[in-house]
């Protein structure tokens, strides 16, 4: 089927709809590497504009090319590199006062002559900012007037009427991932950094939140002593509602621990519940955790030893406080 015969007097098939798909898919994937393989000495020249920034990265651009700047604005951001998006056409009315003379500036358009761009060059020139471009002209006035320039010229769009942006979008879009993940690999940033970036997102709450942030302390923590019955100690048990107890000597150590599943085991031993010393069914090995290790790894040890709680403890062995399964649900930890 012809990519310029897209008119016909009955609907497309499935596969007529499948074969459209993969012509611009199979399209942009050649303009991608094809970017790949000409990606010479000016996009290391960028990084190291960009790596030398005191200030930030603004970056610049009008529709559809606006829309693939603020993407590209995010991603450094989130990764490192502090930058934000101002639509061209509103740097025109007043917001060319966000930009500084410590900033960068990225400027994205297509043809490279975008009015609302061009009328900015002079401005931008006069604050002495390093202009860093994209165009898919070098002869272009945007390429001409920057301080360095990436080619993102594409021999065809995906779309059959050659209007919609398409490849080039693509395109541009491809060479500010790589800007940003290059930069990030540049900078040594490491997934702890992406988590400060991302404190609201799954990853953020896995490299962020503690144990101590969120275990039970103080009054909370269920605590009973050694050599006690267990009838007394399901008292304790049932008051914190965690459904495990810390089992402490006499002089506060921890000895051992007492679950739902220590107290299930002891009912299909036969034991009564009234003449039985806790510490006969106790769990005396049992697993602790420190208060400064991720939520995260006590959810791994947790589902390592089939374990619905842990025991948290300090530099010495002390209990300082107590964690169920519950609080990293809670947590959203998982």
């Amino acid at each position: 089927m012809s990519r310029q015969n897209i008119k016909q007097s009955k609907p497309f098939s499935r596969s007529d709809l499948q074969t459209m798909g993969r012509e611009v898919l199979d399209i942009e994937a050649r303009v991608l590497a094809g970017i790949s393989s000409g990606l010479d000495e000016s996009f290391a020249i960028a990084i190291e504009y960009l790596l030398a920034c005191t200030g930030r990265v603004v970056v610049l651009g009008v529709g559809k090319s606006g829309h693939i700047g603020s993407k590209i604005a995010a991603t450094l951001a989130s990764t490192g590199t502090p930058a934000f998006f101002v639509h061209a056409g509103e740097a025109s009315h007043g917001d060319m006062g966000m930009i500084v003379s410590t900033d960068v500036v990225m400027a994205i358009s297509n043809s490279g002559e975008t009015s609302e761009l061009t009328v900015l060059l002079p401005l931008i020139k006069r604050l002495g900012v390093k202009l860093v471009s994209m165009t898919g002209s070098d002869s272009s006035s945007l390429a001409r007037a920057s301080t360095i320039h990436l080619h993102t010229k594409v021999l065809e769009e995906a779309c059959p009427l050659g209007l919609a942006p398409t490849s080039s979008t693509t395109a541009a879009l491809a060479i500010g991932d790589a800007l940003a993940v290059t930069l990030l690999q540049a900078r040594g940033f490491t997934e702890a950094d992406f988590a400060k970036a991302h404190p609201g997102g799954a990853l953020g709450r896995r490299l962020l939140v503690t144990v101590e942030d969120i275990m039970h302390s103080g009054a909370q923590m269920p605590v009973v002593c050694s050599g006690i019955f267990v009838s007394e100690a399901l008292r304790e048990i049932s008051k914190a509602g965690l459904g495990v107890a810390a089992v402490l000597s006499p002089s506060g150590d921890v000895v051992g621990v007492f679950t739902d599943g220590d107290l299930r085991r002891m009912i299909d031993a036969g034991h009564d519940l009234r003449t039985t010393v806790i510490d006969d069914c106790m769990t005396k090995d049992c697993k602790t955790v420190a208060a400064d290790v991720l939520a995260a790894e006590a959810l791994n040890i947790m589902q390592n030893s089939k374990i619905n709680a842990l025991l948290v403890t300090g530099s010495q062995g002390e209990l300082v406080g107590v964690l169920n399964m519950h609080d990293l649900l809670l947590a959203k930890v998982f």
